[in-house]
């Protein structure tokens, strides 16, 4: 918040109290489908995967929420409305919380952070975008090079079907692109 906002310390403070940490476990979801995402996380350690399940059970991985990032289901936090994704918790994950309901209370009292959000909101419509360009114009071996450089660290902390998921290959595909560095 710093890094988008300039807040005195007393505003910084009634910031903090409003997000509350929460203990989570390995493979936790905080978010199941059909339920309203109520709560925006923001991830000190670990990521966060937001992922759709079509009907034949297939899992689909669509945001990632690494650390030091802010996200949730959007759509459903921002319109109140149930959920066509859910939230889990990769690995042991420390995370903390704002419901909306405090969220919007916190905009009468640090009018800032509303530009706070809008840089949250912004970024992850922009990182949507683009992953969407790289599923529709690149290969799987392109998208894997595209990882490699610009997120290698989630190449070592996430598992591989969740790695592939997120870049729309399989695990088989994921496997060889790996092997081929």
């Amino acid at each position: 918040m710093r890094k988008h906002v300039g807040l005195s310390e007393k505003k910084i403070k009634a910031v903090m109290a409003a997000y509350q940490p929460i203990a989570t476990r390995r493979n936790q979801l905080l978010l199941r489908k059909g339920d309203i995402a109520n709560y925006l996380y923001f991830v000190e350690k670990g990521c966060l995967r937001v992922f759709v399940t079509d009907d034949a059970g297939n899992q689909f991985t669509r945001f990632l929420i690494e650390e030091g990032m802010d996200g949730t289901a959007f759509p459903s936090f921002i319109q109140q409305k149930p959920s066509s994704a859910s939230i889990q918790c990769i690995g042991k994950c420390e995370v903390l919380r704002i419901t909306y309901a405090e969220r919007e209370r916190l905009y009468k009292i640090v009018p800032e952070l509303e530009k706070h959000y809008r840089k949250v909101i912004e970024h992850a419509y922009v990182e949507a975008i683009q992953r969407i360009e790289t599923l529709i114009s690149m290969t799987a071996r392109e998208r894997y090079q595209q990882l490699l450089q610009e997120k290698p660290k989630l190449l070592q902390q996430l598992p591989a079907n969740v790695i592939a998921e997120y870049m729309g290959i399989s695990k088989e595909t994921f496997s060889r692109l790996k092997s081929r560095k």
